[in-house]
C-alpha cells in the first residue's frame, strides 16, 4: 500500500509540474551608449532608471502620443513633440498651431519661456528649464530629474494642463501599451512613474554628434576659410567671445549649462522679466536677470531665441551681442565687451561667424528615423495627427 501511495503522489508531482508555465522573467535589454569621441565620459542617468531598448522604445511612442494629454478628442491632443520638433532641432520654429506662431498651452495660456532643444541631455548635470528649476540641489525637491518635466508637462496649465490619473487610464486601456510596459519595467500596470521614466530615457538618446564641425575635429573633413575664420572669432575674447559660456572645440556640446546675465536688460521687472530667473532659484542677487546658456548645436534651425523668444533670427542675435548689450550691475563678468555694448563686429566678421554656426547643423540628427514619430503607436493608430 505505501508503494502504491508512493507511486501515486509522484505521477500527480509531475503532472502538476507539467501543468505549471515557467514564470516569465523581467529581463530588459540593457542600451549601450557610445560616447562619440571629444566628448564627455561623465553622463547623467539615474540609478533606478538605466537605459533599456525596451524602456526607450515604449517612450518614443509615448513622446509622440498626443492621448499623454489625457483625452482622445482632435482638438485635446498633445504631446512632447508638439513643441520638440525633431526637424527643428527638437526645438520650436513658429508652429502654425499656437496663435502668432507661439507656444501655447491646450488652455491658451502661453508658455512662460520658450521650449529648450532636448539634445545631448544626457550631459547635463547642472539643472533643467531656463532657470535650473529641476536639479537635486534646487529648492523643490519633488522635482530634481529629466523624468520630472514630463508629468509636470502633463499637468501645467500652459501645456497639457491634464490630470496624471486621467493619462495613466487612457495609456494603460489603449492597446499595446501594458505589453510595452511589462517589457520595459516588469509591469503591466501603468503608472505615471513609469510614464516618465520612458519618456527620458528616449529623450537621453537624443544625441547630436555628427555636424561638419564633428566631422572636421575628427580629421574627416575641412572647414572653409570662413568658416575658419568664424571659429577663430567664436573662440576668441578680441573676437566675437562666445567661448565663455558656449563651449568650443574642448567642449563639444556647445553649451556649459551654466546660468549667465547675458546683457538683454537693465531692469527685472519689466514686461520681459517673469520672476522665473536664476536669481528666484538660489535668492542670489547676481542671478537677477540670468538664465541657461542654451546649446548652439543645430542652432540656425532652431529659434526663436532667448528665453522669452525675443529674437526671431539668428541675425538678430549677433547682432545683440555685437552691439546691444545692456550694463546692469548683475551683468556676468564674462561679459568681456559690456563696456562697448557688444563685441562690434564688422559686417564680414558677422558673415563668417554664421558661416560657423551653420558647421554645428547635424543632419542626421535631424533625420534619425530612431528619433522620429513611428509610423504608428501601439494600437496601430497612425502618429499623424495625433500630436
Amino acid at each position: 500500500m505505501v508503494g502504491i501511495f508512493l507511486l501515486f503522489s509522484v505521477v500527480i508531482m509531475i503532472t502538476v509540474s507539467c501543468d505549471e508555465k515557467p514564470e516569465e522573467t523581467y529581463d530588459p535589454t540593457p542600451w549601450e551608449l557610445n560616447i562619440p569621441q571629444y566628448f564627455p565620459t561623465r553622463v547623467n542617468i539615474p540609478a533606478d532608471n538605466p537605459m533599456t531598448i525596451e524602456g526607450i522604445e515604449l517612450g518614443r511612442y509615448l513622446f509622440y502620443d498626443g492621448r499623454l494629454s489625457g483625452r482622445t478628442h482632435p482638438d485635446s491632443l498633445m504631446s512632447c513633440a508638439t513643441c520638440h520638433v525633431q526637424a527643428d532641432g527638437f526645438d520650436l520654429r513658429p508652429n502654425n498651431r499656437f496663435p502668432d506662431g507661439k507656444t501655447f498651452g491646450l488652455t491658451g495660456i502661453p508658455t512662460p519661456h520658450y521650449p529648450l532643444p532636448l539634445v545631448n541631455l544626457i550631459w547635463n548635470e547642472k539643472g533643467y528649464l531656463w532657470n535650473g528649476m529641476i536639479h537635486p540641489e534646487g529648492p523643490y525637491q519633488t522635482m530634481t530629474r529629466l523624468e520630472d518635466l514630463v508629468w509636470m508637462g502633463v499637468v501645467a496649465p500652459h501645456e497639457m494642463n491634464g490630470d496624471t490619473n486621467l493619462t495613466k487610464e487612457l495609456i494603460q486601456s489603449i492597446e499595446g501599451y501594458p505589453e510595452l510596459f511589462e517589457k520595459a519595467f516588469g509591469s503591466d500596470v501603468v503608472t505615471m512613474e513609469n510614464i516618465s521614466k520612458a519618456v527620458a530615457q528616449f529623450v537621453r538618446t537624443l544625441i547630436s554628434s555628427n555636424s561638419k564641425f564633428d566631422r572636421y575635429m575628427r580629421g574627416e573633413v575641412q572647414l572653409t576659410e570662413e568658416e575658419l575664420s568664424g571659429f577663430v572669432l567664436f573662440t576668441t575674447e578680441e573676437g566675437a567671445d562666445c567661448f565663455h559660456c558656449h563651449g568650443g572645440s574642448g567642449n563639444p556640446l556647445f553649451t556649459t549649462n551654466d546660468f549667465y546675465n547675458n546683457g538683454k536688460d537693465s531692469e527685472f521687472t519689466g514686461a520681459f522679466e517673469d520672476l522665473r530667473d536664476r536669481y528666484h532659484i538660489t535668492g542670489d542677487p547676481m542671478d537677477l536677470g540670468a538664465y541657461k546658456a542654451t546649446t548652439l548645436r543645430n542652432v540656425m534651425v532652431g529659434g526663436p531665441f532667448m528665453h522669452d523668444g525675443r529674437f526671431e533670427t539668428v541675425d538678430d542675435v549677433v547682432n545683440f551681442y555685437a552691439h546691444e548689450l545692456v550694463w546692469s550691475e548683475y551683468i556676468d563678468p564674462l561679459m568681456h565687451h559690456i563696456g562697448n555694448n557688444g563685441n562690434q563686429l564688422l559686417p564680414w566678421e558677422k558673415e563668417h561667424l554664421k558661416a560657423f554656426l551653420m558647421t554645428l547643423t547635424d543632419s542626421t540628427f535631424l533625420t534619425n528615423p530612431d528619433f522620429g514619430a513611428p509610423d504608428m503607436l501601439p494600437d496601430g493608430v497612425s502618429t499623424e495627427g495625433n500630436r
